[in-house]
């Protein structure tokens, strides 16, 4: 009779765990991530694929973090037909979303977001968006256009020759 409380305690404990696990992986919720955070490391979400090229992109955060390579400096990131205009495309191996706000203007951000380091998933509507939490940034200048995220996306540096885009 002994098996029906160890089964109870195990059960219980299980749940307890499963619950730690969900509040851990989610963090506080109640603000920022450190300036410091651009690089998330250890039990930051891992980075989504790189995404098909249209206006509206889509990308899962279920890759491997190992797997991230990185592109040189000076390196081709991409040509200027692959980034869509009003819209964006995000490179998640080198952590970088490159934007097109207007026809010929291109920039780039940080691909990792400011509240808690999660990678953005999507560039939809005119604004670069994290599934973590919601936040939302403008693809003209990667400001915050919607919370909990206070500070924007930082500017990442690349350079247009004709139709290549290179990281700077």
């Amino acid at each position: 009779m002994t098996s029906a409380p160890t089964h109870r305690r195990t059960v219980l404990t299980a749940a307890a765990s499963a619950t730690a696990a969900l509040v851990t992986g989610c963090g506080d919720g109640g603000g920022d991530a450190p300036a410091t955070t651009a690089s998330p490391t250890g039990t930051a979400p891992a980075s989504p694929p790189a995404p098909a090229d249209s206006a509206s992109v889509s990308v899962s955060a279920s890759a491997s973090a190992s797997a991230s390579a990185s592109v040189s400096v000076g390196a081709e990131l991409a040509r200027t037909a692959d980034i869509p205009s009003g819209g964006g495309k995000i490179f998640k191996e080198q952590k970088i979303v490159v934007t097109q706000p207007q026809e010929g203007e291109f920039k780039a951000f940080s691909a990792v977001c400011t509240h808690q380091a999660c990678l953005v998933s999507t560039v939809a509507n005119g604004t670069i968006n994290c599934p973590c939490h919601g936040s939302r940034f403008r693809v003209a200048d990667g400001s915050v256009e919607r919370g909990p995220a206070t500070r924007p996306l930082p500017a990442e540096q690349i350079t247009v020759a004709g139709d290549s885009i290179r990281l700077a």
